[in-house]
């Protein structure tokens, strides 16, 4: 399924992964999940996932790509991200693909006392909120900009294409 702004990139969603050092026992939530990919890469680290999109085609898309690759510890819903904060009672790592109430989600994060938050942005104006943001909830760690590039033949040998440059910020509760 082709949703706007996504599939994550393998090179994004591989740093994105790292940044939020998931744990066995950690409760995760991926809150703009889009396509899935995520939230389906990270479950088998985790104990637990919850999945929200406001958009019934990426939910769908979500649970597709859930039950192809086997994953049971997931719980995919059609809502807000603040929606699902509120009434999820424990959660220890987060990964913000949406850019919808981010300063909102960003502070219920931060009254849960999150461990590890990441925010991927593409534009300057998520990337500026959401380091503002995290500065004033005293979470923020670090806004990392990676650029990806990739090979295809081109008059017999080969160039190297840039994909969009994405921007991942990370913060999370000091512990």
């Amino acid at each position: 399924m082709n949703l706007p702004g996504g599939p994550t990139k393998d090179e994004i969603m591989a740093v994105s992964l790292a940044k939020l050092g998931l744990r066995p026992d950690d409760i995760f939530a991926d809150i703009g999940c889009g396509t899935g990919r995520i939230a389906v890469s990270a479950a088998p680290s985790v104990k637990k996932v919850y999945a929200v999109d406001l958009r019934q085609e990426a939910v769908a898309c979500s649970r597709q790509l859930a039950d192809e690759q086997g994953i049971h510890n997931i719980e995919i819903s059609c809502e807000n991200g603040v929606e699902l904060l509120r009434r999820i009672p424990r959660l220890d790592t987060a990964f913000v693909g949406g850019s919808r109430d981010l300063s909102r989600v960003l502070s219920l994060l931060a009254e849960k006392r999150v461990r590890t938050v990441v925010v991927n942005a593409v534009l300057l104006s998520t990337l500026s909120e959401a380091v503002t943001a995290m500065q004033q909830l005293a979470m923020f760690r670090e806004a990392v900009q990676v650029m990806v590039s990739r090979s295809y033949p081109l008059a017999g040998s080969v160039m190297f294409r840039p994909l969009d440059p994405v921007f991942i910020i990370v913060g999370g509760s000091p512990c």
